[in-house]
């Protein structure tokens, strides 16, 4: 069932703190703290509610540089693709991994301490790789994120 109109604002103030209680929701909703605490319940029961997360200054736990590496593979079978996705994930540097249409074939996010451990983890962890034929590496300065998923489909009741 698509989330109505008091489900989607419970949605956005979670995601922008998922650590407001039910009774600080309840006033910015208008309902009764235990109605929340229904609500979220079914919201995590439905799947519509995954995770909670802490963000971290990535500055504060020794991460001078962020970077995205573009990826291009020789295979595009799909149990070599999924295989690598996953192998991805468990390099601690890498924050996200991305199956992308295009010229290349994986967007991958990552962290490193400064440009000598970005070049380390490129030709170690990465272009050695079997499969993996080309690496493109673009540094980021900045980034602006937005928390909140948009609301496609909810009910405008």
């Amino acid at each position: 069932m698509p989330p109505d109109r008091i489900d989607a604002e419970i949605i956005r103030l979670l995601q922008n703190d998922a650590r407001l209680s039910n009774k600080a929701i309840a006033g910015k909703v208008g309902l009764a703290p235990s109605s929340v605490h229904d609500r979220v319940k079914r919201l995590w029961a439905e799947g519509v509610l995954t995770g909670a997360h802490a963000e971290v200054d990535a500055k504060a736990l020794g991460v001078g540089l962020e970077a995205l590496f573009f990826i291009e593979l020789a295979k595009h079978e799909r149990a070599t693709v999924d295989r690598l996705m996953e192998d991805l994930l468990t390099i601690p540097e890498v924050r996200s991994a991305h199956l992308i249409t295009g010229r290349y074939d994986l967007v991958v996010h990552v962290a490193a301490r400064d440009t000598a451990h970005l070049k380390d983890l490129a030709l170690d962890r990465f272009t050695s790789r079997p499969g993996v034929t080309r690496i493109e590496t673009s540094i980021i300065y900045e980034t602006r994120r937005r928390h909140e998923m948009p609301m496609l489909g909810t009910a405008s009741k």
